[in-house]
């Protein structure tokens, strides 16, 4: 056994153990210290403050100044500076860079502020205090702002992309101020044209890069994308002094490289189209040629789907549609051969005061008012009106993707809901009353019968990512939609639409003439002129279709078979 320690080398001994339980212990309350204190109350103002400007909630922000510097801005005048400078700045996010700090008096944030045109610019954002909140300071409108200045930028705009037909030939190209049309004037009704934005939507593209005066897409597909074909401006943001006397120059915050626009490919058929442009030959209406097996828009022409009137007699191809496939009609039922009957508690005429009936065929090919008035009252409110929605009725055209369709607003077709007709269910299944429609739509309704009865989307560019998130829509059954396409063939071989008849292949319509009014005329037996619109809607061949096919002239100088048939047919022979 060894020797008895020391009194002095047991008190060192235990001093050795106890060293390691005192860090620990120290080190625990620290951490207690550092995880019980709470944050310093300014850098979480700031922070806050940042949180709320990043969901743009400005009022929030103003709420956030010292009682002083609410006194000294409005919230009006707050939340237009803020969105002001974030015009200048094109911001797109901001967000915090890092941790906060400051003291009493001023607290440093960095931030992150990602802009379209001038990439990430990371910069602080200084903060003072007064006794009640945030003294609120030019240099918070953006970060690395200094007191007493401001945010100002020079630009520099990207080529501008082509739009391509179908077959990748260039429709349009060429800088935005000075687009060509290689293939011809007749592209212009679909690419539209670009120039000056009007103030209002100037004052929005300024957060995009664009300064006013520059030339943007002002309609058609130019508008529509302009964005894609337009690319991302670049250039250099700056910061410089109040009233500095030297505009554009300053201290460098960010720098971006101007990004090209994308090319968009249509699915635009350039003869189609020169057809459908030359043959509405500048008449007031519209022109539209659908592909029947993809639903794809091979011509635009006029006022194709931004103008609605009432759709006349091709709105029978709806209510045949809804009488079959109910089992209110049969297409071997016979019709008394008069000149009017009665429907909603009123007479409702045939066109022209003619004596009309017979079989189904003969009563669909030859228009019969008289049979198909007093049939919508047979069919009912509800089944007319899911028919016609079924068709693409109340909804806006499934041209573009939702984005897109928000942007450029397109009149939507309707027919009234049920409950809504008030006394006009017999005239809305002859396409008058209340029932509005676009010749893309009518176009889209023959595409139906022709498709087998399942409707398509129609979109006009061919990126999937471009086009229209809808499904097909199953309308009605394959014999339903077999019997209808029967009718409207007899159209064309016996009926109104004989003018629509071509060479390449047997063509399967419907005529339409919608009443507008009193011209304000009279014929030379004192009658009242009435303003019409002349209407047809097809397909072809009717064997096995390729394309259809909706016109309609405004103010027409005849009825739908004078008038809108021989432009369909011509049409249709230019596709084929």
């Amino acid at each position: 056994m060894g020797r008895t320690p020391t009194r002095y080398e047991r008190q060192q001994r235990l001093k050795t153990r106890a060293l390691p339980l005192v860090g620990i212990a120290l080190v625990a309350f620290v951490a207690g210290m550092v995880k019980g204190c709470p944050g310093h109350p300014n850098r979480d103002a700031a922070e806050s403050y940042l949180e709320a400007w990043s969901e743009k909630d400005y009022a929030k922000m103003h709420s956030a100044l010292s009682s002083k510097s609410r006194d000294a801005i409005s919230l009006e005048r707050f939340t237009a500076r803020y969105e002001k400078a974030e015009g200048i700045a094109t911001l797109k996010s901001v967000t915090q860079d890092g941790d906060a700090d400051g003291d009493e008096v001023e607290v440093r944030l960095p931030v992150v502020a990602s802009t379209r045109a001038f990439g990430a610019v990371r910069q602080p954002l200084r903060f003072t205090f007064g006794s009640d909140g945030i003294a609120w300071e030019n240099s918070l409108l953006f970060p690395g702002l200094e007191l007493n200045e401001e945010l100002t930028r020079t630009t520099r705009m990207p080529q501008r992309a082509p739009i391509l037909a179908d077959n990748r030939q260039a429709m349009a190209k060429g800088p935005a101020g000075a687009r060509e049309h290689p293939l011809g004037n007749a592209m212009i009704d679909v690419t539209g044209v670009t120039g000056q934005a009007d103030p209002e939507v100037a004052k929005e593209l300024v957060k995009f890069g664009y300064d006013p005066g520059d030339a943007v897409g002002t309609s058609g597909l130019e508008l529509a994308f302009n964005g894609r074909l337009g690319g991302t401006p670049g250039g250099t943001l700056m910061a410089k002094p109040f009233k500095s006397g030297t505009e554009g120059k300053g201290r460098t915050l960010g720098q971006g490289k101007p990004q090209r626009g994308k090319p968009l490919r249509t699915t635009i058929n350039p003869d189609i189209q020169n057809s459908a442009v030359t043959n509405l030959s500048g008449r007031l209406g519209g022109v539209a040629v659908l592909d029947t097996r993809k639903g794809f828009v091979k011509a635009l022409a006029g006022q194709a789907y931004s103008v609605l009137q009432p759709p006349g007699s091709t709105m029978k191809i709806v209510t045949a549609t809804a009488a079959l496939e109910s089992g209110k009609v049969k297409m071997d039922d016979s019709f008394e051969y008069v000149a009017e009957a009665p429907a909603d508690g009123r007479m409702i005429k045939n066109s022209h005061d003619q004596v009309c009936g017979g079989t189904f065929v003969e009563s669909f090919a030859k228009s019969c008012n008289s049979v198909f008035a007093p049939l919508g009252m047979e069919i009912g409110e509800g089944k007319l009106t899911e028919t016609a929605e079924a068709f693409g009725f109340n909804r806006p055209p499934a041209m573009f993707d939702a984005e897109i369709t928000a942007l450029i607003d397109p009149p939507v077709p309707t027919i009234p809901q049920p409950g809504d007709y008030n006394n006009e269910l017999g005239v809305s299944a002859i396409g008058q009353g209340k029932v509005q429609a676009t010749p893309l739509l009518m176009a889209s309704v023959a595409q139906t019968i022709a498709n087998r009865g399942t409707l398509l989307a129609t979109p006009i560019t061919r990126e999937p990512e471009l086009q229209p998130g809808v499904k097909p829509v199953k309308v009605t059954s394959r014999k339903t939609a077999k019997q209808v396409a029967d009718l409207m063939v007899a159209v064309v071989t016996s009926g109104t639409g004989a003018a629509a008849a071509i060479a390449e292949g047997q063509v399967a319509g419907k005529t339409g003439t919608a009443e507008l009014g009193p011209s304000g005329e009279t014929d030379e037996e004192g009658e009242a002129i009435l303003n019409e619109d002349a209407w047809f809607a097809g397909f072809a061949p009717a064997d096995k279709p390729r394309l259809a096919v909706g016109v309609m002239i405004i103010n027409a100088d005849g009825d739908g078979g004078t008038i809108a048939a021989p432009i369909a047919g011509a049409v249709l022979s230019s596709g084929l």
